[in-house]
């Protein structure tokens, strides 16, 4: 959000996203105690209240912090501890797509490291930062279950595998042309459905073996039966 103008996304679950819609601090805060007043007393609101509260101001600034753990009943320290222990929430404005390398072992040892030093390069920021138009942040993950197509990066929800640090620019257009993943994967799925399928060989034809003509093939000979020769007596002198 930039609290000097006021404005911020006012869509919930939103990183840090645009949009059409404009709200004042004090609309702002108005929606924020309007969530506090609904979980005040709850058992286990505090991660829910602080994701919709990064909802609404697209992070969580130190002011808001301090009003949920008022509201709450909590100390400041324990709620600034979940959400640094948490990657999801972000204390400093993020852009609109948030870009994370994995740099679990598989990852690691497969090139996230060269992913990771590219990445910085062609966005020109460091793990952690926000491009100056807004559009993209930059953060390290550990595993994305994915460790058999390594290396591997996320943007918003979107898991790419087994990136070369030359692909990273292509990636990276699809979001800068506003298209996002999702017409990226719908062009990838239709080219696969319009992609012909491999002819298949015909089978072998087995041609019967014709006989020359004026020749005759000699009769098969029928087997009898041999009957037992008859034993002949030796007649003896009387």
């Amino acid at each position: 959000m930039n609290e000097a103008s006021g404005t911020t996304c006012c869509a919930e679950g939103a990183r840090g996203a645009q949009c059409a819609e404009k709200a004042t601090e004090s609309e702002l805060l108005a929606r924020l105690d309007a969530v506090l007043s609904e979980y005040k007393g709850k058992p286990g609101a505090l991660i829910p209240v602080l994701q919709i509260a990064q909802g609404i101001y697209g992070y969580l600034p130190e002011k808001v912090l301090k009003r949920i753990a008022l509201s709450l009943g909590k100390s400041y320290s324990e709620v600034a501890g979940v959400v640094g222990f948490y990657s999801f929430f972000s204390t400093v404005p993020r852009g609109k797509h948030l870009v994370r390398v994995c740099l679990g072992t598989a990852c690691y040892v497969r090139g996230g490291k060269q992913v990771m030093e590219s990445l910085k390069q062609e966005l020109a920021i460091e793990v952690g930062g926000t491009t100056p138009d807004g559009l993209f942040s930059l953060e390290v993950a550990r595993c994305f279950g994915a460790c058999g197509l390594a290396p591997t990066i996320m943007i918003d929800e979107d898991v790419h595998q087994r990136v070369k640090p030359l692909k990273l620019r292509a990636i990276l257009d699809v979001y800068r042309n506003g298209s996002g993943a999702a017409a990226h994967t719908v062009k990838a799925v239709a080219a696969k459905a319009t992609k012909k399928p491999a002819a298949k060989k015909p089978a072998a034809k087995k041609h019967a073996v014709k006989k020359p003509a004026g020749l005759k093939m000699p009769a098969a000979k029928k087997r009898t039966a041999r009957k037992p020769a008859a034993s002949k007596r030796k007649v003896g002198a009387r």
